[in-house]
């Protein structure tokens, strides 16, 4: 018998990572991550989790705290994690942290986190049900 999924494994389902290189052509006047860079990068890992996790279009409709809580330097790794924390009717509130990771070192730590939330749409831009 094929049962659907409960919401537990859909959200483990959904959870989606990214590694990047931080390059020169990414970082400010400091050597470290844009701010803005970081944040395209967190807006894009949220969306596809949220898609991941709906299988609708969904659009951002906000983002909530954003924790910038170490500088992010040229000439380091990082993953975006995006974890669906709350499920609505219409949306989803995704929380993305970054880590930063030396490249050769074993040193990893989390250097921002926030959230993001999603409304998924029809094809007139109505919003829907996620589930």
């Amino acid at each position: 018998m094929n049962t659907a999924p409960t919401l537990e494994e859909r959200k483990t389902a959904a959870r989606t990572s990214l590694f990047k290189a931080v390059f020169p052509n990414t970082t400010n006047h400091y050597d470290t991550l844009f701010g803005g860079n970081a944040l395209q990068l967190m807006d894009e890992v949220a969306f596809i989790a949220a898609t991941r996790f709906c299988r609708k279009k969904v659009v951002t409709v906000s983002t909530g705290k954003i924790d910038f809580n170490h500088a992010i330097p040229a000439g380091t790794i990082i993953e975006l994690v995006g974890e669906v924390i709350r499920v609505g009717r219409t949306s989803l509130e995704i929380e993305v942290s970054i880590y930063v990771e030396e490249m050769y070192s074993e040193k990893r730590e989390r250097a921002i986190r926030g959230n993001f939330t999603f409304v998924a749409v029809d094809e007139a831009r109505r919003p829907i049900s996620v589930l």
